[in-house]
């Protein structure tokens, strides 16, 4: 029967949910024997602990507590009769104890403290500071004051929770008491340090010295277990020295936060983090008021004014600290009209990322996606855009400034609602975490005891684990939407006329907001956004649906109002197509990817804009690959012929090429192909282009008749060396070959007639970019025929060519028209650009001397050498012409080198040993960024240029594309220079030879 009874009652404790029934039933037993004349394992004991956070622990710390009593004399029998007694009392114990094993152990140190818990005027009386500050001032006559206030700090604590967890007391307040808490140790601290110092230096100078609490100490939202930011600022007393004074406040706030960082027999406190104080840990510790004014006014940035919104008095000389607030309040809410204030939010958002260990961020509370920092950030973000005017939203405490940001109308009520259930079951959440062994942690666990735990703790009983998950991760998907409904929707309300509860913002209200989110002309985007979303149309609808994140999305850029512009534009031109709106609804990646690169230039733009249609490719990454040649010579072909007019059927061929550098650039902007795969696709597309429209050129000029000859087209300069840029020519030479039976003159005049018909119908105006072929690099140049026979070539190379001209040849590639005759042209150069025994001497000096004409002369007036990526020091020619010196030189005994690529021939040099590795990396590295450099000025302003742009929003662009973050402009000029630096030092040595 006793064996029954036994298994009968550890049956009845695991459904009471605990985790090990028989340990539990032998606890029991063991409580039941520390006093056989109070036995406390009662019916309601048991009961009161299964409705803990975890009955186990609960019980396990109940028989501690109970065992330390026992073992240091105390009334064991009191403590059973009022545990069976007073219902208020045992829930309050055990909540206490089945949530936070720390403060199961500080009862076990300290039993008496169990009283506390009985206080009947604990459920009924709310602390003031006050009442907490004179608790905790009990310490300073202690014995051992440092120790004291630990223990009457974990006292308070202990009341505190067992409120929270059997009271049910909202975050905020639980955040505040918190605070006040930190406040009257912070207090009390400097008060023993005060009292320590002078008694070991009774004649240093006093000073008056305020401490000033931050971040959420400073906003009364702290955690259970977090640091403590602080400043401090001193100020002498009437006639004392300011530096006497100063070294006093400077040892007076040093001892203040060891006595609660240091760790002693009663443990510690919480550290106290003084690293936000002007300077941050360069800084001294301690200021004066004028001090920490003269930085704030020369010398802070943005976010240490959002720091400040939370800045207040909370311990020390009560009237200076009150001053400070005050004084430096005046800056704080002028923050949002600083320069580079939008630079300074987006870098604080990017340091909320930085900070979070990537395999943390699925757990994160407080900076993963959706998390507390998430909801600060934003309610910080909008306090300092509104704040300037309106002194009812300047709240430190983030859900009291929510609420004040809601009643003023600066976020909808729906949303403010929703925002603040999120952060206040979010904060939830971290609390009951933090309590459980007293830790700062904001990291959920993943651990399923402990979610168990933790998820009992919130209430879900039925299904802890997985109830709590989805309600935290419904939360978080709320929080994660908070950017977008806080910042852009109102302003689409802005602008509509909507009825109803939504929020409508001022115009002006509108525009400080997007003046603060970077947008120049505010009045503009405000007339874009009503044209979008005005109306009541299926149009409309899914534009105000889209615009919140696509305004989001061009704030990130440095021209949100030209992102902006050219959605308008191309929403016109689409807005009544079926699919337009409804890929860009459906498919997040393409709605992102055209604002970004709407945002990121004109050139891309300028493409869209005559075909918007091609926003369609967007939708899928598969569609940015850049298309082979073959595909693209089969498709131009055939939209020639199906035109009977030459100038339609090049027309087509423009078209389709059109296309293609729009889906180049999108890959571009999408960063999907490096410098090299940028450069091979532009060519494959100039191949493609000209390859199609010559053979429309022969057949306008046979007019159906038999050709005389056969023509290649010969790729010159970057073109042949597969290294076009979008702004680049088509570098070239026309070469032909009359067929048998053909006199020379008429095939001549037929492959003149052709090449001019080519370049004509390349060039007409049109809604396509005009290709512009340049034949200069011809022998003879302009004065010279424009088309020669194979042979002439042959004669002319033979009699007239100079040294210059073999160099050229060294990025001649046959790549147009007749294959045989590409393969002929290419056997009759190799000879001339790869000599047997390499160059002489002389042409080595010649060379040389031709470059330092180049240098001299044709830098463009006004061009700093600094900054100009193709003929600056260590630009573009001086890599190039290293690279071919080298091939003229060696190429006759090193196979690799006989290549049009210059990085391929410059990792050819490394391979046979001419040119060490150290050196080819750093040509390797300057060439790649000045060619990357090009492509981006010609993506943003779609006109070629060789030099940094000197216009701030062009620069900030241009390094955007070139992978450095916003607010990075500097360092990427600085980087500019530095690789240009050390590529011209190279090229000395292996071009000049010094």
């Amino acid at each position: 029967m006793a064996e029954s009874r036994k298994v009968s009652g550890e049956g009845r404790l695991a459904r009471l949910g605990f985790a090990d029934p028989q340990r539990a039933g032998r606890t029991l037993e063991e409580l039941d024997a520390l006093d056989s004349y109070s036995p406390m394992a009662t019916d309601q004991l048991v009961a009161s602990l299964s409705e803990t956070a975890d009955p186990d622990l609960a019980l396990h710390g109940l028989l501690g507590l109970a065992e330390s009593l026992h073992q240091h004399g105390h009334d064991l029998a009191a403590f059973a009769r009022t545990l069976d007694m007073d219902d208020d009392f045992r829930r309050r114990l055990c909540c206490v104890l089945g949530a936070s094993e720390a403060l199961g152990r500080h009862l076990s140190v300290h039993p008496r403290h169990w009283y506390d818990l009985a206080d009947p005027a604990l459920a009924q009386v709310r602390p003031t500071p006050d009442d907490v500050a004179s608790c905790l001032a009990t310490a300073v006559d202690a014995e051992n004051p440092v120790d004291a206030l630990r223990v009457e700090y974990r006292r308070l604590l202990l009341r505190l929770a067992a409120r929270d967890l059997a009271e049910g007391l909202l975050v905020d307040e639980v955040a505040a008491v918190l605070a006040d808490l930190a406040g009257g140790a912070l207090e009390t601290a400097l008060r023993i340090a005060r009292n320590d110092y002078f008694a070991k230096h009774p004649d240093a100078a006093d000073c008056r010295l305020a401490i000033i609490a931050m971040g959420k100490c400073g906003g009364r939202e702290l955690n259970y277990v977090s640091d403590v930011d602080v400043l401090f600022v001193a100020e002498p007393l009437a006639d004392e020295d300011e530096a006497a004074a100063l070294k006093t406040g400077s040892q007076l706030a040093a001892a203040t936060m060891r006595i609660c960082s240091a760790h002693t027999a009663e443990g510690t406190l919480w550290p106290v983090d003084a690293a936000l104080r002007p300077e941050g840990k360069a800084g001294p510790l301690v200021r004066t008021l004028d001090s920490h004014l003269a930085y704030y006014q020369r010398w802070a940035k943005t976010w240490e004014f959002q720091a400040l919104l939370k800045a207040r008095p909370i311990a020390g000389d009560a009237d200076l600290g009150k001053e400070y607030v005050e004084r430096i309040g005046s800056l704080t809410w002028s923050a949002a009209d600083r320069d580079g204030f939008v630079d300074d939010v987006q870098a604080m958002r990017r340091r909320v990322v930085d900070h979070l260990p990537a395999a943390d961020v699925d757990r994160q509370l407080k900076l993963g996606p959706g998390g507390l920092r998430d909801v600060e950030f934003a309610v910080q973000l909008l306090q300092l855009v509104h704040g300037r005017g309106d002194e009812s939203v300047r709240s430190g405490t983030t859900l009291v400034a929510l609420e004040e940001l809601t009643g003023s109308g600066y976020v909808g009520r729906t949303d403010g609602a929703v925002l603040a259930d999120a952060y206040r079951f979010l904060r939830l959440m971290e609390h009951r975490i933090q309590l459980y062994r007293l830790r700062r942690t904001h990291q959920v666990p993943d651990d399923k005891d402990d979610l168990r735990r933790l998820g009992r703790s919130l209430g879900f009983t039925k299904n802890p684990v997985t109830d709590l998950t989805a309600e935290w991760k419904k939360h978080a998907l709320e929080v994660r939407r908070l950017h977008e409904k806080l910042f852009y929707r109102p302003l689409l309300n802005a602008v509509a006329r909507i009825p109803g509860e939504e929020i409508r913002l001022t115009p002006k209200a509108a525009k400080e907001r997007l003046t603060a989110l970077g947008y120049a002309d505010p009045a503009s985007a405000l007339r874009h956004i009503e044209a979008l979303s005005e109306g009541v149309s299926r149009r409309a609808s899914i534009q105000k649906a889209l615009l919140p994140a696509m305004l989001g999305w061009f704030a990130e850029s440095p021209d949100p109002d030209a992102g902006l512009l050219a959605f308008r534009t191309i929403s016109d031109g689409l807005g009544s197509t079926p699919w337009y709106l409804r890929q860009l609804r459906d498919e997040g990646a393409s709605a992102e990817r055209l604002a970004h690169l709407l945002a990121s230039g004109r050139y891309a733009v300028d493409l869209l804009q005559r075909a918007p249609e091609a926003t369609a490719m967007l939708a899928d990454e598969r569609e940015l690959v850049p298309r082979t040649l073959p595909a693209l010579q089969t498709e131009m072909a055939a939209a020639a012929k199906r035109q009977e007019e030459p100038e339609a059927g090049v027309a087509a061929i423009r078209a389709v090429r059109r296309r293609e550098l729009f889906r180049v650039a999108a890959a571009d902007l999408s960063s999907m192909l490096d410098v090299h795969a940028v450069g091979e696709a532009l060519t494959t597309v100039s191949i493609a282009t000209l390859t199609s429209a010559l053979e429309v050129a022969r057949r306008t000029v046979a007019k159906g008749g038999e050709e005389p000859t056969r023509m290649a087209i010969v790729a010159m300069g970057r073109f042949g060396g597969h290294e076009l840029s979008y702004g680049s020519d088509a570098d070239v030479m026309f070469v032909h070959d009359p067929v048998p039976g053909a006199s020379e003159k008429a095939a001549t005049d037929f492959a003149t007639q052709a090449a001019t018909e080519l370049r004509r119908l390349l060039a007409l105006p049109g809604a396509d970019p005009a290709v512009a072929v340049d034949a200069d690099l011809r022998p003879e140049g302009r004065q010279g025929p424009l088309v020669r026979t194979l042979a002439s070539y042959a004669s002319y190379y033979a009699r007239w060519s100079a040294v210059w001209e073999a160099q050229a040849l060294l990025r001649a590639d046959p790549l147009c028209g007749d294959a045989d005759l590409c393969e002929k042209f290419r056997a009759l150069i190799d000879p001339l650009r790869y000599p047997e025994e390499g160059i002489k001497d002389s042409d080595v000096l010649e060379i040389r001397r031709i470059k330092a004409r180049v240098d001299a002369e044709r830098l463009p007036r006004g061009a700093d050498p600094a900054t100009h990526t193709k003929l600056g020091r260590g630009g573009l020619a001086d890599i190039e012409w290293t690279v071919q010196l080298l091939q003229m030189r060696e190429a006759h005994r090193v196979e690799g080198l006989r290549t049009t690529r210059t990085l391929r021939a410059l990792q050819a040099g490394v391979d046979a040993g001419l040119v060490d590795a150290e050196d080819a990396a750093v040509l390797r590295s300057a060439w790649e960024l000045a060619t990357r450099i090009r492509n981006a000025i010609m993506l943003v302003r779609a006109r070629p240029s060789d030099s940094l742009p000197r216009d701030p929003r062009d620069l900030a662009a241009v390094a955007q594309i070139c992978g450095y973050p916003p607010g990075e402009s500097s360092r990427f000029a600085d980087d500019y220079r530095r690789r240009t630096r050390r590529a011209r030092i190279v090229v000395d040595h292996l071009f000049w030879g010094e």
